[in-house]
């Protein structure tokens, strides 16, 4: 498993670097000690497992999660202060380490780290890959619908919800965008940027946007949607001859 320790003491990370020693399963591939240099780390080395600190200069730990577009590792925050660990799981946290870490902290953290790993990887295996042709149950509140895959033009990230754009109806189902992308068959539903999934044969219009990205409106209600830099990239690949 290939990890990432962020941090802007460099004696934390050394630390860090000896007590993962005792864990050859984990592959320290590189290490940053801001959020600026992390995101280049992150993008280039696509680790699976982050050690993150919070207090950092610049961007703190969660405002670099939040700054992720196409890559999702999981995440153990390595923290001095206990005050954000409610916080830490909104962010959907595998564990929560106070410093100094303890080494039988950090194997509880390791094992569960390894133990969402395989689950992940079993659901995935049973999982159906789900295109336009298949229908889906929905329900949101006294509200309920089945609901055919292809007349969703956009899901949208809501937190812990998605929101899901159909007609005129807009339900939220109680599930992750992450985990709603694992499932779409991505021959046509396509991740625009950390809140967007769309679906691509709504796009109406295509524009340039800022720094490399893209602008598409989708049919329907006139969605305006940003594909991010990076995914423009992968959006015209796929789509060119």
């Amino acid at each position: 498993m290939k990890a990432l320790i962020i941090d802007d003491e460099r004696l934390a990370r050394n630390e860090l670097r000896r007590l993962l020693e005792n864990f050859p399963k984990v592959e320290i591939v590189g290490e940053a000690a801001n959020a600026d240099e992390a995101t280049k780390l992150i993008e280039e080395l696509q680790p699976e497992l982050l050690f993150l600190d919070i207090q950092m200069p610049g961007k703190n730990g969660f405002e670099l999660l939040e700054s992720l577009e196409d890559v999702h590792p999981e995440v153990i925050f390595t923290t001095a202060y206990d005050e954000y660990a409610i916080k830490a799981f909104e962010y959907n946290a595998l564990d929560y380490l106070l410093k100094p870490i303890d080494l039988q902290r950090l194997s509880e953290a390791i094992h569960r780290v390894f133990d969402e790993f395989d689950k992940k990887h079993a659901q995935t295996a049973e999982r159906k890959i789900l295109g336009e042709n298949d229908q889906v149950f929905v329900k949101d509140g006294e509200k309920c619908w089945f609901v055919k895959l292809g007349k969703v033009r956009l899901f949208e990230s809501m937190g812990n919800y998605v929101r899901l754009h159909f007609d005129d109806q807009k339900p939220l189902v109680l599930k992750s965008l992450n985990a709603l992308e694992e499932r779409l068959d991505s021959h046509t539903f396509f991740r625009a940027n950390r809140k967007h999934i769309i679906n691509l044969q709504f796009i109406d219009k295509i524009e340039p946007w800022f720094s490399g990205g893209l602008l598409v409106t989708l049919r329907g209600n006139g969605e305006k949607i940003e594909i991010s830099r990076r995914q423009a990239i992968r959006f015209k690949e796929m789509l060119s001859l």
